[in-house]
């Protein structure tokens, strides 16, 4: 079974983490024409290599190499923030990023040079026709208030307006998905625009009421379109989705394999899918085998008893499939004196 911990991060860093979609996030929410030319072939991950330099927080950071045909190499910083509080030192963490791939880059190029045995004291980084490559920096934000944090250092720097001349300048892209609509979003007629609305999707209310206002010719253009291959990510998300809304684990695994067994037809069985009942069924079914228990008992207490056996059965069912223990005290509506004697008994 699949359990995805950090939930948001984890959604949009497998959307970034697939070549193809992280190349049509370039293409639709930046207007650098020069990707137009690049494939998915040309970028790779080096993430990796900068990531524990910069933050502990290992999610929501991705760095990409984008190997330009007859040309010096692009990177690419994507940094995914969603808290709730902007993100003031979001800037300063571009910055960290921007050294650290420069100072790398500079190291390889002197590297190849020298296992090339290029004649000469001079290191290429050393010589006047020395360039570095361009770094693009973006944030995507999915937050639901304004991002109100600068997108340039130099306006974080005290006394800027007197010594501009002497500070890094640069402004990262920022791409907060609360400024598109689920319109604007389709009109983009690709798997990102889809992954991106399914994002917008906050609670089990709005579910029914954003797929089923998906155009016609959008859905069967992407039923048309999409890959095989990308549909991993699209249940991946799909699963995401189904535990931000509180889905029991065991639906969620059931319909995450639907999606990715048949593809964008069978995500849209989910727009009739009711949270609500599903877990209204499962509180039942804890009731009626504690009844049942407290019947079998015979003591005195039975029912007492029997409620709280069927209670720990049913919840020792649903940790089993990976529930926590407070996602199965809500789906059984426990009490509090009830959820602390379960805590006694299973932890």
């Amino acid at each position: 079974m699949k359990v995805i911990h950090k939930a948001k991060d984890n959604s949009i860093k497998m959307v970034l983490g697939e070549p193809e979609l992280f190349l049509a996030f370039l293409r639709n929410f930046t207007s650098i024409d020069i990707f137009h030319t690049v494939t998915p072939s040309d970028i790779e991950d080096v993430t990796s290599r900068f990531l524990t330099l910069v933050s502990e927080q290992k999610d929501g950071d991705t760095v990409k190499r984008i190997n330009l045909k007859g040309d010096s190499p692009l990177f690419v910083i994507a940094i995914v923030e969603h808290e709730s509080s902007v993100n003031f030192r979001a800037p300063f963490k571009m910055l960290l990023y921007i050294a650290l791939i420069l100072d790398a880059y500079e190291k390889e190029i002197d590297k190849e040079a020298e296992s090339e045995g290029v004649k000469g004291s001079v290191k290429p980084s050393m010589r006047k026709d020395f360039k570095y490559p361009p770094v693009l920096p973006i944030i995507f934000y999915d937050g639901d208030t304004n991002w109100t944090a600068e997108t340039n250092i130099l306006y974080r720097t005290e006394m800027h307006e007197i010594f501009h001349k002497y500070v890094p300048k640069f402004e990262y892209e920022l791409v907060s998905l609360k400024d598109y609509s689920v319109d604007d979003l389709v009109k983009y007629e690709d798997l990102l625009s889809l992954l991106m609305i399914i994002n917008k999707i906050k609670t089990p209310g709005n579910l029914k009421a954003v797929l089923s206002s998906l155009p016609e010719d959008y859905v069967e253009h992407l039923k048309m379109n999409v890959p095989s291959h990308l549909t991993k990510v699209l249940s991946d998300v799909i699963r995401v989705l189904l535990s931000k809304i509180n889905a029991p684990q065991d639906e969620i695994e059931e319909i995450a394999e639907k999606v990715h067994e048949r593809g964008i037809s069978e995500m849209f069985a989910i727009e009739n899918y009711d949270v609500q009942e599903t877990r209204r069924l499962a509180r039942e079914e804890g009731k009626a085998e504690g009844k049942v228990e407290g019947i079998m008992e015979g003591k005195a207490e039975g029912k007492a008893e029997g409620l709280m056996e069927g209670l720990l059965e049913a919840a020792t069912r649903f940790l089993k499939k990976g529930m926590s223990l407070q996602d199965v005290a809500d789906t059984l509506e426990l009490t509090d004196a009830q959820k602390g004697q379960l805590e006694k008994i299973l932890v």
